[in-house]
């Protein structure tokens, strides 16, 4: 089983921000289509780790995450099985929760 791990803050930028490419380089769709996509697409394991973020706002958490499912039509069962969400820092927990709450939200519909 071949596995990654994409660091956000190291990977991507400890500064995430906004929805849409539009918004910044450091977006969720940027995030989402330039990272996560591509590795979910080639590794049967993707680890996402929170750590060392200074914040996320719900835009990004939302489109990022939630997005894996509205726009790239992955299914619950296959981020569930091969996509991790992590961090080592308490203050990171609840962002962990909301991408997976915003996953949740978005298979709903």
């Amino acid at each position: 089983m071949s596995a990654t791990t994409i660091s956000i803050a190291k990977d991507f930028s400890p500064y995430p921000a906004g929805r849409f490419r539009k918004d910044g380089k450091y977006s969720g769709t940027a995030f989402r289509k330039d990272l996560l996509v591509p590795a979910l697409n080639r590794y049967d394991q993707v680890t996402v780790i929170f750590d060392q973020v200074e914040g996320f706002g719900s835009a990004f958490l939302d489109e990022a995450f939630g997005g894996l499912i509205r726009s790239e039509k992955m299914g619950k069962e296959f981020l569930t099985e091969h996509l991790k969400l992590d961090t080592n820092e308490e203050d990171m927990k609840i962002y962990v929760e909301f991408a997976h709450w915003y996953i949740d939200k978005a298979a709903e519909i």
